[in-house]
Protein backbone atom coordinates (compact mmCIF):
# COMPACT_ATOMS: atom_id res chain seq x y z
CA UNK A 1 0.00 0.00 0.00
CA UNK A 2 2.93 2.39 0.58
CA UNK A 3 3.06 5.11 3.21
CA UNK A 4 0.12 7.36 4.03
CA UNK A 5 1.49 10.32 2.10
CA UNK A 6 1.90 8.17 -0.99
CA UNK A 7 -1.66 6.93 -0.54
CA UNK A 8 -2.86 10.53 -0.31
CA UNK A 9 -1.10 11.35 -3.55
CA UNK A 10 -2.57 8.28 -5.25
CA UNK A 11 -6.01 9.39 -4.02
CA UNK A 12 -5.61 12.62 -5.98
CA UNK A 13 -4.66 14.90 -3.08
CA UNK A 14 -1.79 17.30 -3.78
CA UNK A 15 0.40 17.61 -0.68
CA UNK A 16 1.74 21.08 0.01
CA UNK A 17 3.80 22.39 2.92
CA UNK A 18 2.31 25.22 4.97
CA UNK A 19 5.60 26.88 5.92
CA UNK A 20 8.56 28.61 4.33
CA UNK A 21 11.75 30.18 5.65
CA UNK A 22 15.32 30.82 4.60
CA UNK A 23 16.75 27.99 6.70
CA UNK A 24 14.43 25.50 5.01
CA UNK A 25 15.94 26.60 1.70
CA UNK A 26 19.63 26.92 2.60
CA UNK A 27 19.62 23.60 4.45
CA UNK A 28 17.83 21.73 1.67
CA UNK A 29 14.83 20.88 3.84
CA UNK A 30 12.26 21.82 1.24
CA UNK A 31 14.00 19.79 -1.45
CA UNK A 32 14.17 16.86 0.95
CA UNK A 33 10.42 17.04 1.63
CA UNK A 34 9.79 17.13 -2.09
CA UNK A 35 11.93 14.02 -2.59
CA UNK A 36 10.79 11.97 0.39
CA UNK A 37 7.43 13.32 1.61
CA UNK A 38 5.59 13.85 -1.71
CA UNK A 39 5.46 17.64 -1.21
CA UNK A 40 4.57 19.37 -4.48
CA UNK A 41 3.80 22.91 -3.33
CA UNK A 42 4.27 25.50 -0.60
CA UNK A 43 2.02 28.05 1.05
CA UNK A 44 3.30 30.82 3.27
CA UNK A 45 1.56 33.53 5.25
CA UNK A 46 2.55 36.62 7.24
CA UNK A 47 2.77 34.68 10.52
CA UNK A 48 5.06 31.91 9.26
CA UNK A 49 7.24 34.45 7.44
CA UNK A 50 7.50 36.64 10.54
CA UNK A 51 8.54 33.65 12.63
CA UNK A 52 11.15 32.67 10.04
CA UNK A 53 12.76 36.12 10.06
CA UNK A 54 12.52 36.68 13.81
CA UNK A 55 13.95 33.37 14.94
CA UNK A 56 17.05 33.04 12.79
CA UNK A 57 20.09 34.95 11.57
CA UNK A 58 19.70 33.39 8.11
CA UNK A 59 18.56 36.76 6.75
CA UNK A 60 21.48 38.75 8.17
CA UNK A 61 23.46 38.91 4.94
CA UNK A 62 20.57 40.19 2.87
CA UNK A 63 19.60 42.61 5.64
CA UNK A 64 23.11 44.03 5.62
CA UNK A 65 22.79 44.66 1.89
CA UNK A 66 19.42 46.31 2.42
CA UNK A 67 20.99 48.62 5.04
CA UNK A 68 23.76 49.59 2.64
CA UNK A 69 21.18 50.33 -0.04
CA UNK A 70 19.14 52.49 2.33
CA UNK A 71 16.02 50.36 1.88
CA UNK A 72 13.06 51.14 4.14
CA UNK A 73 11.10 48.68 6.24
CA UNK A 74 8.21 48.11 3.83
CA UNK A 75 10.52 47.44 0.89
CA UNK A 76 12.69 45.19 3.08
CA UNK A 77 9.67 43.07 4.00
CA UNK A 78 8.80 42.68 0.34
CA UNK A 79 12.35 41.90 -0.82
CA UNK A 80 13.04 39.33 1.89
CA UNK A 81 9.76 37.57 1.24
CA UNK A 82 10.17 37.59 -2.54
CA UNK A 83 13.70 36.20 -2.22
CA UNK A 84 12.47 33.17 -0.27
CA UNK A 85 9.48 32.56 -2.51
CA UNK A 86 11.52 32.87 -5.71
CA UNK A 87 14.02 30.35 -4.36
CA UNK A 88 11.23 27.96 -3.37
CA UNK A 89 9.69 28.32 -6.83
CA UNK A 90 13.00 27.20 -8.31
CA UNK A 91 13.22 24.22 -5.93
CA UNK A 92 9.73 23.09 -6.95
CA UNK A 93 10.03 23.91 -10.63
CA UNK A 94 10.46 20.20 -11.51
CA UNK A 95 7.09 19.44 -9.89
CA UNK A 96 5.57 22.28 -11.88
CA UNK A 97 6.98 20.93 -15.13
CA UNK A 98 6.11 17.30 -14.35
CA UNK A 99 2.48 18.23 -13.59
CA UNK A 100 2.18 20.50 -16.64
CA UNK A 101 1.79 23.54 -14.43
CA UNK A 102 -0.78 22.19 -11.98
CA UNK A 103 1.47 21.70 -8.95
CA UNK A 104 4.93 22.92 -8.00
CA UNK A 105 3.30 26.16 -6.87
CA UNK A 106 4.56 28.53 -4.17
CA UNK A 107 2.31 31.20 -2.64
CA UNK A 108 3.18 34.70 -1.50
CA UNK A 109 0.62 36.89 0.27
CA UNK A 110 -0.17 40.53 -0.34
CA UNK A 111 0.34 42.64 2.79
CA UNK A 112 -2.65 41.78 5.02
CA UNK A 113 -3.28 45.43 5.82
CA UNK A 114 -4.56 45.77 2.25
CA UNK A 115 -7.35 43.21 2.72
CA UNK A 116 -10.10 45.84 2.58
CA UNK A 117 -8.60 47.93 -0.25
CA UNK A 118 -9.27 46.56 -3.74
CA UNK A 119 -7.06 48.88 -5.77
CA UNK A 120 -4.03 48.63 -3.50
CA UNK A 121 -4.40 44.84 -3.37
CA UNK A 122 -4.28 44.69 -7.17
CA UNK A 123 -1.27 47.00 -7.28
CA UNK A 124 0.61 44.91 -4.72
CA UNK A 125 -0.29 41.65 -6.47
CA UNK A 126 1.10 43.04 -9.73
CA UNK A 127 4.30 44.07 -7.96
CA UNK A 128 4.78 40.66 -6.32
CA UNK A 129 4.09 38.85 -9.59
CA UNK A 130 6.73 40.97 -11.31
CA UNK A 131 9.30 40.78 -8.49
CA UNK A 132 9.20 37.01 -8.06
CA UNK A 133 8.98 36.48 -11.82
CA UNK A 134 8.33 32.75 -11.78
CA UNK A 135 5.51 30.96 -13.65
CA UNK A 136 4.81 28.68 -10.67
CA UNK A 137 3.97 31.55 -8.31
CA UNK A 138 0.60 32.05 -6.65
CA UNK A 139 -0.23 35.48 -5.24
CA UNK A 140 -2.49 35.15 -2.21
CA UNK A 141 -5.45 37.51 -1.98
CA UNK A 142 -7.87 37.23 0.95
CA UNK A 143 -11.51 36.43 0.23
CA UNK A 144 -12.84 39.61 1.77
CA UNK A 145 -15.63 41.49 0.03
CA UNK A 146 -13.04 43.95 -1.28
CA UNK A 147 -10.72 41.12 -2.29
CA UNK A 148 -13.22 39.58 -4.70
CA UNK A 149 -12.90 42.16 -7.50
CA UNK A 150 -9.12 42.16 -6.98
CA UNK A 151 -9.11 38.40 -7.61
CA UNK A 152 -11.01 38.85 -10.87
CA UNK A 153 -8.78 41.71 -12.03
CA UNK A 154 -5.55 39.83 -11.36
CA UNK A 155 -6.71 36.62 -13.02
CA UNK A 156 -7.82 38.63 -16.06
CA UNK A 157 -4.26 39.98 -16.28
CA UNK A 158 -2.78 36.47 -16.23
CA UNK A 159 -1.69 36.47 -12.58
CA UNK A 160 -2.18 33.11 -10.85
CA UNK A 161 -4.07 33.51 -7.59
CA UNK A 162 -4.41 31.64 -4.30
CA UNK A 163 -7.62 32.89 -2.68
CA UNK A 164 -6.98 32.79 1.05
CA UNK A 165 -8.84 33.34 4.33
CA UNK A 166 -12.02 31.76 3.01
CA UNK A 167 -14.46 30.30 5.52
CA UNK A 168 -18.14 30.37 4.57
CA UNK A 169 -19.91 28.52 1.80
CA UNK A 170 -21.55 31.73 0.62
CA UNK A 171 -18.18 33.42 0.34
CA UNK A 172 -16.93 30.41 -1.61
CA UNK A 173 -19.77 30.90 -4.10
CA UNK A 174 -18.64 34.50 -4.48
CA UNK A 175 -15.05 33.34 -4.96
CA UNK A 176 -16.21 30.97 -7.71
CA UNK A 177 -17.91 33.87 -9.43
CA UNK A 178 -14.77 36.01 -9.10
CA UNK A 179 -12.71 33.18 -10.59
CA UNK A 180 -15.04 32.67 -13.54
CA UNK A 181 -15.24 36.41 -14.17
CA UNK A 182 -11.46 36.75 -14.06
CA UNK A 183 -10.82 33.82 -16.35
CA UNK A 184 -13.34 35.11 -18.85
CA UNK A 185 -11.46 38.41 -18.80
CA UNK A 186 -8.18 36.58 -19.36
CA UNK A 187 -9.69 34.73 -22.32
CA UNK A 188 -10.97 37.96 -23.83
CA UNK A 189 -7.53 39.54 -23.35
CA UNK A 190 -5.89 36.71 -25.27
CA UNK A 191 -4.05 35.04 -22.38
CA UNK A 192 -3.21 31.33 -22.46
CA UNK A 193 -5.73 30.08 -19.91
CA UNK A 194 -3.85 26.83 -19.36
CA UNK A 195 -0.99 28.79 -17.75
CA UNK A 196 -3.17 30.61 -15.23
CA UNK A 197 -3.63 28.67 -12.01
CA UNK A 198 -5.85 29.26 -9.00
CA UNK A 199 -6.81 27.60 -5.75
CA UNK A 200 -9.51 28.55 -3.26
CA UNK A 201 -8.21 27.99 0.26
CA UNK A 202 -10.91 27.12 2.78
CA UNK A 203 -9.66 27.25 6.35
CA UNK A 204 -10.57 24.20 8.38
CA UNK A 205 -9.42 23.88 11.99
CA UNK A 206 -10.20 27.49 12.91
CA UNK A 207 -13.87 26.76 12.26
CA UNK A 208 -13.96 24.01 14.87
CA UNK A 209 -12.13 26.23 17.35
CA UNK A 210 -14.74 28.98 17.08
CA UNK A 211 -17.78 26.69 16.86
CA UNK A 212 -16.64 24.47 19.74
CA UNK A 213 -16.31 27.52 21.98
CA UNK A 214 -19.91 28.42 21.24
CA UNK A 215 -21.10 24.85 21.75
CA UNK A 216 -19.33 24.71 25.11
CA UNK A 217 -21.30 27.78 26.22
CA UNK A 218 -24.57 26.11 25.20
CA UNK A 219 -23.41 23.04 27.14
CA UNK A 220 -26.37 20.71 26.58
CA UNK A 221 -26.12 17.16 25.29
CA UNK A 222 -27.06 18.06 21.72
CA UNK A 223 -24.35 20.72 21.66
CA UNK A 224 -21.74 18.37 23.11
CA UNK A 225 -22.43 15.79 20.40
CA UNK A 226 -21.67 18.40 17.72
CA UNK A 227 -18.21 19.34 19.00
CA UNK A 228 -15.54 18.89 16.37
CA UNK A 229 -17.98 18.33 13.52
CA UNK A 230 -18.37 21.76 11.91
CA UNK A 231 -15.05 22.18 10.09
CA UNK A 232 -15.06 18.91 8.17
CA UNK A 233 -18.75 19.28 7.31
CA UNK A 234 -18.17 22.79 5.98
CA UNK A 235 -15.23 21.66 3.84
CA UNK A 236 -17.17 18.70 2.45
CA UNK A 237 -20.03 20.96 1.40
CA UNK A 238 -17.54 23.28 -0.28
CA UNK A 239 -16.47 20.30 -2.37
CA UNK A 240 -20.11 19.79 -3.37
CA UNK A 241 -20.24 23.42 -4.54
CA UNK A 242 -17.07 22.82 -6.53
CA UNK A 243 -18.68 19.90 -8.33
CA UNK A 244 -21.75 21.98 -9.06
CA UNK A 245 -19.58 24.72 -10.59
CA UNK A 246 -17.98 22.21 -12.96
CA UNK A 247 -21.43 21.62 -14.47
CA UNK A 248 -22.15 25.29 -15.14
CA UNK A 249 -22.04 26.63 -18.69
CA UNK A 250 -19.77 29.50 -17.63
CA UNK A 251 -17.15 26.97 -16.59
CA UNK A 252 -17.53 24.52 -19.48
CA UNK A 253 -17.04 27.40 -21.92
CA UNK A 254 -13.79 28.38 -20.19
CA UNK A 255 -12.65 24.78 -19.98
CA UNK A 256 -13.15 24.51 -23.71
CA UNK A 257 -10.80 27.47 -24.10
CA UNK A 258 -8.11 25.70 -22.06
CA UNK A 259 -8.85 26.84 -18.50
CA UNK A 260 -8.15 24.59 -15.57
CA UNK A 261 -10.42 24.34 -12.52
CA UNK A 262 -9.81 26.43 -9.46
CA UNK A 263 -8.95 23.63 -7.04
CA UNK A 264 -10.09 23.64 -3.46
CA UNK A 265 -7.26 23.81 -0.96
CA UNK A 266 -7.62 22.64 2.64
CA UNK A 267 -5.79 25.20 4.79
CA UNK A 268 -5.37 25.43 8.57
CA UNK A 269 -5.08 21.64 8.84
CA UNK A 270 -3.07 21.63 12.05
CA UNK A 271 -5.25 20.43 14.94
CA UNK A 272 -5.79 23.05 17.65
CA UNK A 273 -7.64 20.87 20.19
CA UNK A 274 -5.27 18.24 21.64
CA UNK A 275 -8.19 15.92 22.35
CA UNK A 276 -8.69 15.45 18.60
CA UNK A 277 -6.65 13.11 16.43
CA UNK A 278 -3.80 15.13 14.96
CA UNK A 279 -4.44 13.91 11.42
CA UNK A 280 -8.22 14.41 11.28
CA UNK A 281 -8.26 17.45 8.99
CA UNK A 282 -6.25 15.48 6.45
CA UNK A 283 -7.64 11.95 6.58
CA UNK A 284 -11.29 13.08 6.84
CA UNK A 285 -10.98 15.29 3.75
CA UNK A 286 -9.51 12.94 1.18
CA UNK A 287 -10.89 13.32 -2.31
CA UNK A 288 -9.43 13.70 -5.77
CA UNK A 289 -8.47 17.03 -7.23
CA UNK A 290 -7.89 18.94 -3.98
CA UNK A 291 -4.81 20.41 -2.35
CA UNK A 292 -4.00 19.79 1.30
CA UNK A 293 -1.44 22.14 2.80
CA UNK A 294 0.02 21.04 6.13
CA UNK A 295 2.39 22.39 8.76
CA UNK A 296 5.42 20.13 8.96
CA UNK A 297 4.27 18.58 12.25
CA UNK A 298 0.98 17.53 10.65
CA UNK A 299 2.81 16.23 7.58
CA UNK A 300 4.97 13.96 9.72
CA UNK A 301 1.99 12.88 11.83
CA UNK A 302 0.14 11.77 8.72
CA UNK A 303 3.23 9.93 7.48
CA UNK A 304 3.62 8.22 10.86
CA UNK A 305 0.09 7.15 11.74
CA UNK A 306 -2.41 8.64 9.29
CA UNK A 307 -5.04 6.17 8.07
CA UNK A 308 -6.10 6.87 4.48
CA UNK A 309 -9.51 5.27 3.94
CA UNK A 310 -10.21 6.21 0.34
CA UNK A 311 -12.53 9.10 -0.48
CA UNK A 312 -13.88 10.54 2.77
CA UNK A 313 -15.75 13.48 1.25
CA UNK A 314 -18.15 12.75 -1.58
CA UNK A 315 -20.22 10.07 0.16
CA UNK A 316 -20.87 12.39 3.10
CA UNK A 317 -22.60 15.44 1.62
CA UNK A 318 -25.96 14.68 3.22
CA UNK A 319 -24.34 14.02 6.61
CA UNK A 320 -22.41 17.28 6.32
CA UNK A 321 -25.57 19.23 5.59
CA UNK A 322 -27.25 17.65 8.62
CA UNK A 323 -24.34 18.82 10.79
CA UNK A 324 -24.74 22.44 9.71
CA UNK A 325 -28.52 22.20 10.14
CA UNK A 326 -28.06 20.78 13.63
CA UNK A 327 -25.65 23.53 14.58
CA UNK A 328 -28.27 26.12 13.68
CA UNK A 329 -30.89 24.20 15.65
CA UNK A 330 -28.83 24.30 18.84
CA UNK A 331 -28.21 28.02 18.46
CA UNK A 332 -24.89 28.39 16.62
CA UNK A 333 -25.13 31.29 14.17
CA UNK A 334 -23.20 30.03 11.14
CA UNK A 335 -23.02 33.41 9.40
CA UNK A 336 -21.71 35.12 12.52
CA UNK A 337 -19.08 32.41 13.04
CA UNK A 338 -17.76 32.94 9.53
CA UNK A 339 -17.78 36.73 9.79
CA UNK A 340 -15.85 36.58 13.06
CA UNK A 341 -13.29 34.17 11.62
CA UNK A 342 -12.67 36.32 8.56
CA UNK A 343 -12.23 39.46 10.68
CA UNK A 344 -9.94 37.68 13.14
CA UNK A 345 -7.93 36.13 10.32
CA UNK A 346 -7.18 39.52 8.78
CA UNK A 347 -6.39 40.99 12.20
CA UNK A 348 -4.01 38.17 13.16
CA UNK A 349 -2.10 38.31 9.88
CA UNK A 350 -1.97 42.10 10.07
CA UNK A 351 -0.59 41.91 13.61
CA UNK A 352 2.11 39.49 12.45
CA UNK A 353 3.03 41.78 9.56
CA UNK A 354 3.23 44.79 11.88
CA UNK A 355 5.39 42.81 14.30
CA UNK A 356 7.71 41.91 11.46
CA UNK A 357 7.96 45.60 10.54
CA UNK A 358 9.06 46.35 14.10
CA UNK A 359 11.66 43.59 14.00
CA UNK A 360 13.01 44.76 10.67
CA UNK A 361 13.14 48.38 11.79
CA UNK A 362 15.38 47.28 14.65
CA UNK A 363 17.48 45.00 12.46
CA UNK A 364 17.97 47.72 9.85
CA UNK A 365 19.04 50.19 12.55
CA UNK A 366 21.64 47.75 13.88
CA UNK A 367 23.09 46.79 10.53
CA UNK A 368 21.04 43.64 9.99
CA UNK A 369 22.96 41.22 12.17
CA UNK A 370 21.00 41.23 15.42
CA UNK A 371 18.39 38.49 15.68
CA UNK A 372 15.31 38.88 17.85
CA UNK A 373 13.85 35.69 19.23
CA UNK A 374 10.09 35.35 19.58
Amino acid sequence: MGDALEQLTRSGVAIWLDDLGRQRLTGGGLADLARHRHVTGVTSNPTTFTNAVANTDAYAGQLTDLVLRGVGVESAQRELNCFDVRWACDVLRPAYEDSDGVDGRVSIEVAPGLAYDTERTVAEARALWWLVDRPNLFVKIPATRQGLPAISTCLAEGISINVTLMFSLERYRQVQDAFLTGMAGARDAGHDLSRIGSVASIFVSRIDTEVDQRLDKIADEAARRLRGSAAVANARLARRLYEQMLGEERWTSLAGAGARPQRLLWASTGVKDPSYDDTRYVVDLVTDGVVCTMPEATLHAVADHGRIRGDTVREHYDDAQRVLDSLREVGVDYDDVMAVLEKEGVEKFSASWEHLAEILADRLRTGGATSERV
